[in-house]
């Protein structure tokens, strides 16, 4: 099913693991994607060719979405490219894990910079033109931890409360005007950053999950689909968990 047809959705930070699989997910179901990617040019360059095999147009920027300016250079070019920006997901996102005894400034401004920022930069680069447009679905990209927090990661669970926060507000700020805002909430979601992990703290983290499993980063991307879609018309200032039950 096309349930996002010629729609255009731009997704940050969406070289690998959840940002990849959400790109992949739009494209699959018509949409036009533009992303950013920050290190590698050559994943970036993969994933075009990648998601225009569906058919559709594509197209990577290589941009920090943690620099205010940057953000609206990149909404600009994105417009200027595509005509438009009907969906905008801000995925991006980095951890600089350590106990909060330990943890230096720049740990906690780099965190906050590219996963909390970033989200400002990029939401109030859209405003304009999708309140010309009278529409437009904002997602936001949090984590069960921004929720329930977690030992070893003050800085990221600050992050990513802070997005349920911002999302409530741009919902209650932006409702009149058409446009949505939403944040999804992963839980333990199987991509390369997991993957580094040890096998023992994943069976761990699985038998804590009601579903007895990791989740999959197309498992997030489904739920995205949903919200970026006309399935999902008066669902705004929501938080969805994708968690396999793991915070219920």
């Amino acid at each position: 099913m096309q349930l996002v047809q010629d729609k255009v959705v731009l997704v940050t930070g969406a070289s690998r693991g959840i940002g990849r699989a959400i790109a992949n997910q739009f494209a699959k179901a018509g949409a036009q994607v533009a992303f950013t990617y920050l290190s590698s040019v050559e994943k970036g360059e993969a994933l075009v060719k990648e998601l225009e095999a569906y058919g559709i147009k594509a197209k990577g920027y290589r941009s920090d979405a943690s620099l205010f300016d940057a953000a609206e250079e990149l909404v600009n070019a994105v417009i200027a490219d595509f005509g438009q920006i009907d969906i905008l997901i801000n995925n991006a996102g980095i951890t600089r894990d350590g106990l909060l005894m330990r943890m230096s400034e720049e740990q906690w401004d780099e965190v906050i910079q590219v996963n909390l920022k970033s989200v400002f930069n990029l939401t109030k680069a859209v405003i304009k033109p999708m309140m010309k447009a009278k529409s437009g679905s904002i997602i936001n990209m949090t984590s069960v931890v921004g929720v329930k927090g977690n030992a070893g990661q003050a800085n990221y669970a600050a992050s990513k409360a802070g997005i349920i926060g911002f999302t409530k507000s741009v919902a209650l700020e932006l409702g009149s005007r058409n446009i949505r805002c939403n944040a999804i909430a992963p839980g333990f979601i199987e991509t390369e950053m997991t993957g580094e992990l040890n096998e023992a703290a994943i069976e761990e983290w699985k038998k804590a999950i009601p579903l007895k499993r990791g989740g999959e980063a197309s498992e997030v991307a489904d739920v995205c689909l949903f919200l970026g879609s006309d399935l999902s018309t008066y669902v705004t200032g929501q938080t969805i968990h994708v968690n396999g039950g793991l915070y219920t």
